[in-house]
């Protein structure tokens, strides 16, 4: 059974060390690209865990591997780690976002999996799933030399479907908010059952009570985004990631 959930017990962090991080909202310092974050462990767990938005990292909070890092630590090179195998930092750091992306296309067709309006779609998703899958188990040379960004265009379309099968059984006007940009949008209480918000920037939206039945999310970046009493039951391509970035408890103001 391939894991598409973060096991970070199994990983040996590396989104901690492969990719660079820029000193922003989301990052309270500089750190190059293959060099470990200031506050990991000997033992690759992060020693802020607990703290990370209010220490200045919150944007460690909101990102997923889909599984990929304890795939990359545990099969691809069968449980050995950079630390104690340095030779393989190279190829361990390079393959996070390969791997990464395609276990995320993987969740994905997953998810369109459960579409029971796409029924008739689910035979090509199942075929792209053991695709995408075998792809993500090839070895380091493959993975490096893989065009992953063509590959996941080859794969889009049929999710893009997938999603409309599904939004257009909810009727009525459905809006189209694909790339929008929605940063501080009032939307409080709106009809937005079956919407688009494919890559959407809803970056502090105000979208309390609002109905989003059967609405897609994929890509749309949620930082802030108030959901608070929203209706997302049957929501499309909504990440754990996502959620963990917007406002969703009574817990705030």
């Amino acid at each position: 059974m391939i894991e598409l959930a973060a096991d970070c017990s199994r990983c040996a962090a590396l989104c901690c060390v492969a990719p660079a991080f820029a000193k922003s909202s989301d990052f309270a310092g500089d750190k190059p690209a293959g060099r470990p974050c200031r506050n990991l462990g000997d033992d690759f767990r992060c020693t802020i865990h607990e703290e990370l938005p209010q220490r200045g990292f919150p944007g460690c909070v909101v990102f997923d591997c889909f599984g990929a890092g304890q795939r990359i630590t545990q099969d691809t090179f069968g449980g050995r780690d950079w630390r104690s195998a340095p030779e393989l930092a190279g190829d361990m750091f390079a393959l996070l976002p390969v791997v990464r992306q395609l276990h995320e296309l993987m969740w994905y067709l997953t998810e369109a999996l459960k579409l029971d309006e796409a029924r008739r779609l689910h035979p090509k998703l199942r075929a792209a799933f053991d695709a995408t899958d075998a792809l993500a188990g090839a070895d380091p040379a493959e993975l490096r030399g893989l065009d992953v960004e063509a590959y996941r265009m080859k794969v889009v379309p049929l999710l893009r479907r997938a999603s409309e099968m599904a939004r257009s059984r909810v009727g009525g006007r459905r809006p189209d908010h694909s790339g929008a940009q929605l940063i501080g949008r009032r939307l409080r209480g709106a009809d937005l059952r079956g919407a688009s918000f494919r890559g959407a920037l809803l970056i502090g939206a105000d979208l309390r009570e609002a109905d989003l039945r059967r609405a897609d999310f994929t890509g749309a970046d949620m930082r802030g985004t108030d959901l608070r009493g929203a209706n997302l039951d049957g929501a499309i391509f909504l990440t754990a990631s996502q959620l963990r970035a917007a406002v969703t408890g009574a817990d705030h103001p």
